[in-house]
């Protein structure tokens, strides 16, 4: 079979990460590269063809859950991509997709087979799903020819547990996309005001049990209790049937009207969420890289995050943020009300945020790192 030496296909479960590898896509052509991009009907395909008509992109429908039925009809059709299209190299990104795609890239002989692990779920997950979570992780590990971690924590994780006993690499210091810079940039935002005095905790992602809400609503509510002075917004969308927060957590924001579950913000309403706060947390359980640390940074907002993957490779504890071990609500208030405390601290660690992030996460720094690669192991 005579393969395309210049076609990749690019493969994630749901549209919503296509934005992680476009800009990368559009750099790539520039250089003679052709891109395919196989994914879930959805309307982000739909805006994402309107948005980049020259890209060609195949539905694929893939359920993120294990559903095995469905996922044998996503297997078949997935090879079927791979036999018309015949690419040299098949790079997934996500866990459904990436099992998918390179078991079919791995039977139809792709030559070159890359997943991007950007989280782990089974570290959090127990007995049998735990087993199965691995399983199918070491799946995608043994058809791949090469394993990109996002970070080192992932790839810790993967070598330690026995998941993955390939060479792994992980590019520059890791993540899928960086930061813009320009966009990120607090000077743009130089007449936003706060609205009040009132020392502003900020929340960004989905208001569910994993991302440490319960444990955050917990420490701002006693905080609260002794310094009246302070808020906590939650930018995100509550989500009923995937691990809700508790109705003790629903009851403490519903109670308080300094805790402001304001929804989901985009674009440049963001940024002013971003630049209205003093402190960026990120109480997670488990994370691949999270981007909004990043993003806080490079806002010149300092961060408290939990002791996980990704979220340590960002923060320096003491340089731009402090580190607290996940699940422990005591402990976010201990940072909490330090950071609230102790201005020298706060301001030390702000003035930090945003070189630090510029100097390991710049956009255009973690793209040319991706494309380097690639160049590299498509000369093979």
């Amino acid at each position: 079979m005579t393969r395309n030496k210049k076609k990749i296909i690019r493969t994630v479960t749901v549209p919503q990460s296509i934005g992680f590898f476009k800009e990368v896509m559009c750099r790539m052509e520039k250089m003679g590269y052709e891109s395919v991009v196989v994914t879930s009907p959805g309307k982000q395909l739909d805006d994402f063809r309107k948005e980049y008509p020259h890209f060609r992109t195949i539905e694929l429908p893939m359920e993120r859950h294990i559903a095995i039925f469905k996922d044998l009809w996503s297997l078949i059709r997935m090879i079927g991509v791979m036999i018309k299209e015949r690419p040299y190299m098949a790079h997934s990104m996500t866990p459904k997709a990436g099992l998918l795609t390179m078991l079919a890239a791995w039977f139809t002989g792709v030559p070159v087979r890359v997943h991007m692990f950007t989280g782990l779920v089974w570290p959090t997950a127990t007995g049998g799903k735990q087993k199965i979570l691995m399983l199918m992780d070491k799946l995608i590990c043994a058809c791949a020819t090469h394993i990109i971690p996002e970070g080192q924590g992932v790839l810790s994780d993967l070598r330690d547990h026995g998941v993955c006993k390939k060479p792994m690499k992980v590019l520059g210091y890791g993540n899928v996309r960086g930061v813009d810079m320009e966009k990120f940039n607090p000077e743009r935002f130089a007449d936003v005001k706060k609205e009040d005095d009132k020392f502003t905790f900020l929340f960004v992602g989905r208001i569910v049990g994993d991302k440490g809400v319960n444990e955050l609503v917990e420490a701002f509510t006693k905080l609260h209790d002794k310094h009246r002075h302070t808020r906590l917004v939650l930018v995100g969308n509550y989500e009923a049937n995937l691990d809700p927060v508790k109705q003790e957590t629903m009851d403490r924001i519903k109670a308080n009207p300094d805790i402001d579950a304001c929804g989901p913000r985009y674009g440049e309403d963001l940024l002013v969420e971003y630049m209205k706060s003093d402190c960026h947390v990120l109480p997670s359980y488990r994370e691949g890289f999270p981007n909004t640390p990043m993003e806080a940074g490079a806002m010149g907002l300092p961060n408290i995050v939990t002791d996980i993957n990704g979220s340590r490779e960002i923060v320096i504890n003491g340089e731009n943020g402090l580190i607290v071990p996940s699940k422990d609500a005591d402990a976010l208030y201990d940072a909490m009300e330090r950071m609230l405390t102790d201005e020298p601290m706060r301001k030390s660690m702000a003035g930090n945020a945003r070189k630090m992030i510029a100097d390991r996460f710049e956009k255009n720094f973690v793209q040319t790192s991706q494309i380097a690669f690639y160049e590299e192991i498509m000369r093979g």
